[in-house]
């Protein structure tokens, strides 16, 4: 049933609790948005109408949807049913909503004969080895990754990666840049 008061407090909820989240104070926000930093504190604490000459501003300040403000509270908003993707020797499953500050994903490598080709794009990535051993290139750098560490990099560094020996499995995270570039190739 559609409660107008409960669908209120959770859009306001979810705009104060994303707006600290990113770090942003009132006045980033405002600034980014287009609106005053009067107006989004009105709007977090109820005492501003909300309509959508404000609610556009913000969900493109924060880069996200107006569906993702209004998503109703069933356990689709806490539970994630990863689907699996493949391209070649890797298969993905994204462990998260796109509409956050990073992308995570599972990801599983297959040996390849031949070293992917390296990539540049601004951002930042990490990633954390559950199974196996992985090849990092980092420009001219080879770095071996093996279950249980962790690797971080900036992107605008040429990279690219590859499973060693056999399979491997990591969970990786990208920031928004680097989600920009993973998400669309």
């Amino acid at each position: 049933m559609f409660d107008a008061d409960v669908v209120e407090h959770l859009v306001r909820a979810r705009l104060r609790s994303l707006r600290t989240t990113l770090g942003y104070s009132l006045d980033d926000l405002a600034a980014r948005a287009n609106l005053s930093a009067s107006t989004i504190s009105r709007v977090e604490t109820g005492k501003r109408a909300l309509s959508l000459d404000v609610l556009l501003p913000l969900a493109n300040a924060l880069q996200l949807s107006l569906d993702a403000l209004f998503e109703s509270a069933a356990d689709d908003d806490v539970v994630i049913r990863p689907v699996q993707h493949r391209s070649k020797s890797v298969t993905t499953w994204q462990l998260n909503r796109i509409d956050g500050r990073t992308l995570a994903v599972k990801t599983r490598l297959e040996p390849d004969d031949s070293p992917p080709s390296q990539r540049v794009h601004p951002g930042h990535d990490w990633f954390f080895v559950l199974e196996g051993r992985v090849l990092l290139w980092l420009g001219d750098r080879r770095i071996e990754v093996v279950a249980g560490e962790a690797a971080e990099f900036s992107t605008m560094t040429p990279h690219s990666k590859a499973a060693i020996g056999g399979p491997a499995e990591l969970i990786e995270v990208f920031d928004r840049e680097g989600q920009r570039a993973h998400v669309h190739h």
